[in-house]
């Protein structure tokens, strides 16, 4: 049985989302797993959205484990972590914390899912840690936002997901799982030909992320976030991909840059649309 460590910082649906899907294929005996423990880095009463969150983890009879990163940076005195400069001494006291405290609950593999932070050098050494990235592995690091961006500025073909192992670098670990689905055809080649003929700066002056082509794509990725994660379950509960010493190998052991799922996944996505 595949033991897995839940990391999330429940800030909404889609967190709640996430858990439910993965917990709804255990319950029925179709995902040969557990969840040991889920880790939250906001405490109750720190947020409603939260709060519904740490209420369903409860629900499921599931261990929960609370460390607020909001009051133990105030505690130390420190000020917030800045983008793009190298993480705080508080940041890697706050991560030998969570450790500490996950100790009574050894699992396998741990999932980020809503997870709003970037694990320090101790984190990513002392866990195989997964994360859902909205991009194709030769896709670019960034928001759901900068991605779509990035693919219509580029008249992008295709797009995709992918769970890959996360490192200390934003989104840049080596890719575990993926799907790909295409950006071109009926439903998207009349949105391709507006887009082009007015240009995308002028697309995100007079609409911004309203715009029909930027939402499809968002709409086409959603559909597949979920599946994804459960199937990246499946496939690890099953031996067809492993880590190991930080590498990704198949069920033969031999390192692969990534286990394709796009069959799995546009077969549950065709279902949903029937």
């Amino acid at each position: 049985m595949l033991r897995l460590g839940w990391f999330s910082s429940g800030r909404g649906p889609g967190s709640r989302r996430l858990l439910a899907a993965a917990q709804d294929e255990i319950s029925a005996g179709r995902l040969d797993a557990r969840i040991e423990v889920v880790f939250c880095n906001r405490e109750p009463s720190q947020s409603p959205q939260t709060d519904q969150f740490l209420e369903q983890v409860r629900g499921y009879g599931l261990s929960l484990v609370c460390l607020s990163t909001l009051r133990f940076r105030r505690e130390c005195g420190e000020r917030p972590a800045k983008p793009g400069e190298p993480l705080p001494q508080w940041r890697h006291d706050f991560d030998r914390e969570v450790i500490r405290r996950l100790e009574p609950y050894p699992f396998d593999l741990g999932i980020l899912a809503g997870y709003m932070l970037i694990g320090t050098e101790v984190m990513c050494e002392r866990y195989d840690l997964l994360n859902l990235h909205p991009a194709a592995p030769d896709g670019p690091p960034g928001t759901w936002q900068e991605v779509i961006w990035w693919l219509m500025e580029r008249g992008a073909d295709h797009s995709g997901g992918r769970m890959h192992l996360a490192t200390t670098e934003l989104d840049m670990g080596p890719p575990v799982t993926y799907c790909v689905y295409p950006l071109r055809g009926p439903t998207f080649d009349e949105m391709w030909h507006e887009m082009e003929q007015r240009g995308v700066d002028a697309v995100k002056a007079a609409e911004g992320e309203e715009n029909a082509l930027f939402q499809e794509i968002r709409r086409q990725g959603v559909a597949r976030e979920l599946p994804l994660v459960v199937e990246t379950l499946r496939a690890f509960a099953e031996g067809r991909v492993r880590i190991r010493d930080k590498r990704v190998v198949d069920a033969q052991g031999q390192e692969t840059a990534g286990y394709d799922l796009t069959e799995e996944i546009e077969h549950i996505v065709a279902r949903a649309n029937v």
